[in-house]
């Protein structure tokens, strides 16, 4: 073998090998939480540091969803992330449409306002916000968590621009001389290519509006409009020492986030690394 071969297969085994040795170390709390879920009382508090306990106790799983309203949960979480996909969608991909491929007067200051949003922490807009859903009537409803999406966000607009700025112009030119209006280059052209791009922005946002605790916190009054986050608190505060059944029921909680990323997995990566996000 030669030594430019062995030079490139050590390398290869020492970057698959840490790789290997990161991912098991990020997928132990996962595993650890299922061994939780699966056990007894008695095995929670043992000395024995067994991953698969021995005997498995299955019945956590049903026990732990009827202690709390877990599906009435569940749906209303369903409906929030759902509703705030389709408005960050809308919102993102015209918008950045907009800053990448309609040439118009002040374009680039445009997109230095709204990259400057960014910096500005949720913590100092919290306020100001409530106090405006307040006078709307919106608080107590999931209007304050849905509408904001309708009107974008800085983070995917930055996203999708940079993919539109990718995409040949040459392909918005041929369908200007169609005939085809803007909106119709956007919808028949831009967008079918754009799937990779939309892919992340649907798998951030489900994510981030998933896990989000301090909006239905905030902006949820009565109990059947929780999300499944408050949930989970609600059910720490009932039953903070019942471990089997928290881990149980978060188990649960995580299947939708683990079952979208296995489907939109190879869409994913093609977007991230067609954006330039990891740059």
């Amino acid at each position: 073998m030669k030594r430019g071969t062995r030079v490139k297969w050590r390398r290869r085994i020492l970057g698959h090998g840490t790789l290997i040795v990161l991912g098991a170390a990020y997928l132990f709390p996962l595993l650890w939480m299922l061994s939780t879920a699966l056990k007894t009382e008695g095995q929670l508090y043992s000395y024995s540091m067994e991953l698969i306990p021995a005997p498995v106790r299955w019945s956590n799983f049903p026990e732990s969803l009827q202690e709390i309203p877990f599906f009435r949960y569940l749906a209303n979480s369903l409906i929030i992330s759902g509703l705030t996909i389709i408005g960050t969608l809308i919102s993102c991909s015209m918008a950045a449409y907009a800053l990448a491929r309609i040439p118009f007067r002040g374009r680039n200051a445009v997109f230095a306002v709204i990259l400057a949003t960014m910096m500005m922490p949720y913590q100092a807009t919290m306020l100001p916000l409530y106090l405006v859903y307040a006078r709307l009537g919106w608080v107590g409803s999931f209007l304050p968590l849905v509408v904001p999406a309708f009107f974008g966000n800085a983070f995917f607009i930055f996203l999708l621009r940079q993919f539109f700025r990718g995409i040949p112009a040459d392909l918005s030119d041929s369908g200007r001389v169609d005939g085809c209006s803007e909106f119709g280059i956007f919808f028949h052209l831009v967008l079918p290519l754009a799937k990779p791009a939309l892919a992340v922005v649907v798998l951030f946002t489900f994510l981030w509006t998933w896990n989000d605790f301090i909006g239905p916190l905030l902006y949820l009054t009565e109990e059947k409009d929780y999300t499944i986050a408050l949930g989970l608190q609600q059910f720490v505060s009932a039953y903070g020492s019942r471990w089997g059944l928290l881990m149980a029921c978060t188990t649960v909680v995580t299947l939708p986030i683990i079952a979208l990323f296995f489907l939109t997995q190879r869409t994913f990566v093609q977007g991230i690394a067609l954006t330039g996000l990891k740059g």
